[in-house]
């Protein structure tokens, strides 16, 4: 009997949160003896490829004319090359992030891969569109996601492509986002450099979209009396802009700027309380990482369903309202009283579960766009 192939595509592996979903799905398959190939379309890797991982890098090297104008239907016939190379051909072929979906759209996979949606791609790239341009990007996802199949990282994410997207697909599966949790625990224990110390923690790129000016507003008002860590990177402007922030706001003393971590575990476990300040999260994995740490969360509401996926029964009066006073409250009453952290909420992410979902996709059984 063959072994299940099963294919990942994505733009590259910088430090964000589709990559590091996208090589836990790859070590979960390979762990049950599944063949997997990972094709990278950029030189970008901030993380370490799991052992046994077929990995290909599809750089664009083209510096002819009309470059840009020709890059998508270029990059698909080199994607199309590239896996007419394989060994054997994928069963379940998964696209991630909006440039790749374009490319593999455009190629022969189109119809036969799965597009991974880790956000609300269509609010985030219509949202600032107005007449022709908001035309233009709409025509273009409904080239792009239209009656293909869909996988989407939670209820806000699906409601979004299909409601500010106008997009009919042709199936539609939500599946959570998988947590390695034994490693995760093992990583974790690790030393960190503030063991001992009073901190709470955010871990996310420095950008608009993470509202890092909301948290740290809502930091100076708040009563705790502990520190503020910032794990993650952005440009030197948004990076200058959060120390002028600080500065301004009286608290530069108390934030402190840790910078990209390729283990950010450690910081999660010896942290109170782990704050999620966003205006848009397609998951928001670091909440189930921080409490697989046995730290808890406060998140802000970030889209209609928030993190209700994730932050279920008494959970749920963590999840607040986008509001500076609102999350200063929770981060104040958070680290007073620490809720609990079932553990049977945070099997439901296990690498174990979530792989059994994709494989059911690979073997036809997923369920109709509704």
């Amino acid at each position: 009997m063959s072994v299940c192939h099963v294919a990942f595509i994505i733009d590259g592996l910088a430090g964000g949160g589709a990559e590091k979903v996208v090589l836990t799905l790859a070590g979960g398959m390979l762990a049950r003896g599944l063949d997997v190939t990972l094709i990278s379309l950029r030189a970008e890797m901030a993380y370490t490829l799991p052992d046994g991982v077929r990995f290909i890098q599809l750089e664009d090297r083209y510096r002819g004319p009309l470059r840009r104008q020709t890059e998508i239907r270029r990059r698909a016939r080199a994607l199309d090359a590239a896996v007419a190379g394989l060994p054997s051909p994928p069963q379940l072929i998964i696209s991630n992030l909006p440039k790749t979906d374009r490319i593999v759209a455009a190629s022969s996979l189109g119809t036969r891969a799965w597009y991974c949606l880790h956000g609300a791609v269509a609010k985030t790239q219509l949202e600032r569109r107005s007449g022709l341009a908001r035309i233009l990007k709409k025509h273009q996802l409904k080239n792009t996601y239209g009656n293909n199949k869909l996988i989407a990282v939670g209820r806000g994410v699906a409601r979004d492509i299909l409601e500010s997207g106008g997009i009919q697909p042709a199936k539609l599966e939500i599946i959570d986002n998988p947590v390695d949790l034994p490693t995760v625990r093992q990583l974790a224990m690790e030393p960190c450099p503030m063991d001992g110390e009073r901190f709470i923690v955010h871990v996310g790129r420095f950008h608009p979209v993470k509202r890092h000016d909301r948290l740290l507003e809502a930091f100076a008002s708040a009563n705790y009396p502990g520190k503020l860590v910032l794990v993650g990177k952005g440009s030197h402007e948004e990076t200058a802009d959060l120390k002028q922030r600080a500065l301004a706001l009286g608290i530069s003393p108390r934030v402190v700027l840790a910078g990209f971590q390729s283990n950010p575990y450690p910081w999660m476990r010896a942290a109170e309380a782990l704050v999620l300040s966003s205006d848009h999260e397609g998951f928001g994995l670091v909440l189930v990482e921080a409490m697989a740490c046995g730290t808890p969360v406060v998140s802000t509401r970030y889209h209609p369903d928030g993190p209700n996926d994730i932050l279920q029964g008494e959970l749920a009066r963590w999840i607040v309202e986008p509001s500076c006073g609102d999350l200063a409250r929770a981060i104040d009453e958070v680290t007073t009283v620490p809720p609990a952290i079932p553990e049977a909420l945070l099997r439901r992410f296990s690498v174990e579960s979530i792989v059994d979902r994709y494989l059911a996709l690979a073997n036809g059984q997923s369920k109709a766009a509704s």
